[in-house]
């Protein structure tokens, strides 16, 4: 059976996760990383295989948290680079840097937002290969 291979990003004040695997694990993992995720509120979207939990934590509690829970996977840390300062000016994300934002409202925009900062958007969305 095949670990979960999970890439830990760190943000301002949360921290996302992707699966890069998620289509190759068996249902029964998936369901221990779903209920792993609703447990502390997180969202998790599988159109990206990324969950999102607003929680400050570090990589190394992260770490910890998985192997306390017995959940057996490959770990490793993305650091983001900030490339611009520009920050988003509306909604529930106001005022967080572009590159701070989740995955699934990155690919909300791309599909909702015809305005100002739309060229920001598509460089962010390109950078993280979604």
């Amino acid at each position: 059976m095949q670990k979960p291979h999970f890439i830990f990003t760190k943000k301002i004040n949360s921290f996302s996760v992707h699966v890069e695997n998620l289509e190759k694990l068996h249902v029964k993992q998936i369901q221990v990383i779903q209920d792993f995720v609703s447990a502390r509120n997180g969202y998790f979207d599988f159109n990206t295989y990324t969950f999102t939990i607003k929680k400050n934590l570090e990589f190394q509690e992260f770490v910890k948290l998985l192997k306390t829970l017995h959940v057996d996977s490959v770990i490793e840390e993305k650091t983001l680079h900030l490339k611009n300062n520009a920050r988003i000016e509306f909604g529930q994300y106001k005022g967080m840097f572009y590159n701070e934002l989740p995955d699934s409202y990155l690919l909300w925009l791309k599909n909702n937002y015809i305005g100002k900062d739309r060229e920001i958007l598509c460089d962010e969305i390109t950078s993280r290969n979604l």
